[in-house]
């Protein structure tokens, strides 16, 4: 708890497609932060939704921190885990 109030968990949203290897590398950076600095994880496919493949079609990856872009195309630790600690 912070403050009295409960802590909301922090959701990364991943947007991808298969065969994106920049993807790949940021999916494997994200999953390893998630290893020592808890929050929820949604990898989604840009094929999957058409609004999602109209915005982000030339784009991914992007990476979305509680709806807030925090990366486009490369994503370090060092770069996730100071936007983590931020929030």
């Amino acid at each position: 708890m912070r403050d009295g109030r409960a802590t909301k968990m922090l959701q990364i949203i991943l947007f991808t497609k298969p065969g994106c290897h920049l993807c790949d590398a940021v999916e494997q950076t994200i999953r390893r932060v998630r290893e020592d600095h808890p929050f929820e994880f949604n990898a989604r496919n840009i094929l999957d939704d058409p609004a999602d493949f109209e915005k982000y079609q030339h784009e991914i990856p992007v990476v979305l921190l509680d709806g807030i872009e925090i990366a486009r195309y490369r994503l370090s630790e060092d770069e996730l885990i100071s936007h983590l600690l931020k929030k």
